[in-house]
């Protein structure tokens, strides 16, 4: 693993880190926040997953999670969204490829060779923050922006046990039924009856999920015909599940949204990290 940058920040350290991904067959970088207890011993994890076009940049540098971060005394990790590299396959549209990942593992060529974001996020990655930083791999919980939604909400329902809890902004629901999904399971899984159930409005139908779930999604999310909301809630409301789903007015889907809330999702997870 190499050190790209470390910076100082509310009292604890940014950094950001570059290592040679086995799952991916390429070269992946994260970055990962460690407040300033972590000099002292291990600290919860919060997993922030992004959106699609984004890196592990974006919500590191926009959402201003690690003020609240540390004051509550939690890491964040900042995975990135997808494989990079000359080598890695691509596509010229914006919801395929390079930073288009949806967290799952392709099947399908040319993807299946280095399109491995599940396994990434949930084995490989794990396994290398438990070794090289301060982290208590015990108390995690996780959060999603838009694609980045769909990932921590199928992973939390998905891994009963690993996280405490789960939000996300503007989350994509049920992307079986959504043009944000469809192409790129068939893209990345082929045939639809190859599809594993990574969508969180059918995860919600069978498992639920054993924690608390906080989602905010703006009224004026630009997107939001591609999100697939009201399916979801319509799953919480029959499986009984413990959560909120906030239509927050006149909001979009951008990251002024993301900061405006991102204390109230920190302290969401907190609650359930200190319990």
């Amino acid at each position: 693993m190499k050190t790209l940058s470390e910076n100082r920040c509310y009292g604890g350290t940014q950094g950001v880190y570059f290592h040679a991904s086995t799952a991916c067959s390429c070269g992946m970088t994260f970055a990962v926040f460690l407040p300033e207890e972590a000099q002292y011993g291990p600290v919860p994890v919060l997993w922030f997953l992004s959106g699609l076009t984004c890196t592990h940049e974006n919500a590191m540098t926009k959402a201003g999670a690690q003020a609240w971060a540390a004051e509550q005394g939690i890491a964040l990790v900042f995975p990135d969204t997808s494989p990079r590299g000359d080598d890695v396959p691509n596509d010229e549209a914006y919801d395929l490829g390079q930073g288009a990942g949806f967290y799952i593992d392709a099947t399908q060529a040319p993807w299946d060779a280095h399109f491995k974001m599940w396994t990434y996020v949930t084995e490989e990655l794990p396994a290398l923050l438990a070794e090289t930083f301060p982290l208590d791999m015990s108390r995690q919980s996780i959060a999603g922006h838009s694609m980045g939604g769909h990932g921590a909400l199928t992973m939390a329902m998905a891994l009963p046990g690993r996280f405490r809890s789960v939000s996300a902004f503007a989350p994509i629901c049920h992307p079986a039924a959504s043009d944000w999904g469809r192409k790129q399971f068939a893209a990345y899984w082929g045939d639809e009856a190859d599809w594993g159930p990574h969508d969180a409005t059918i995860l919600m139908k069978d498992k639920g999920f054993d924690g608390p779930i906080l989602i905010d999604t703006g009224t004026d999310d630009q997107f939001g015909d591609l999100l697939g909301t009201e399916h979801l809630a319509q799953a919480m409301a029959e499986k009984r599940q413990e959560g909120q789903i906030r239509l927050q007015k006149g909001y979009d889907h951008s990251y002024f949204f993301i900061s405006t809330f991102m204390e109230d999702h920190v302290a969401f997870h907190a609650e359930a990290l200190y319990r």
